[in-house]
């Protein structure tokens, strides 16, 4: 990894443990985690009381539906937060709360956090 690499995922690890010091999941608010690479975006509801993950969602073999104003990966992570709002809602899940993972707030991060909300979730 060059250097430049090194110091942007080093600042995404500190974003990340800094949020993560405000955000707990417990059994009835679990957290909801994004993780994203450069092809695809993981997102995982958590609950962290017993340290084990109640519903791991990625945009592998997803496809955007037809009303879908998004272009690209940023439709499928819309996607994506719509299927873990549907099996969430499925397990008794209505409230959650939201872990970005160091991550800013725009893009793919920001379509499944939009999705979750579209597919019936409160943050």
């Amino acid at each position: 990894m060059k250097s430049f690499e090194k110091i942007k995922v080093q600042a995404r690890k500190t974003r990340h443990r800094r949020v993560r010091a405000k955000v707990i999941g417990t059994e009835k608010k679990p957290r909801l985690c994004v993780y994203r690479s450069s092809k695809n975006v993981f997102a995982q509801l958590i609950n962290d009381d017993i340290g084990k993950t109640i519903i791991g969602i990625n945009t592998q073999g997803l496809k955007p539906t037809e009303g879908n104003l998004l272009k690209g990966k940023e439709s499928l992570a819309f996607e994506a937060g719509k299927l873990i709002a549907k099996t969430a809602l499925e397990k008794g899940i209505k409230e959650i709360c939201f872990d970005r993972g160091g991550y800013l707030y725009h893009g793919r991060v920001k379509a499944v956090a939009e999705g979750a909300r579209a597919g019936g979730l409160k943050f």
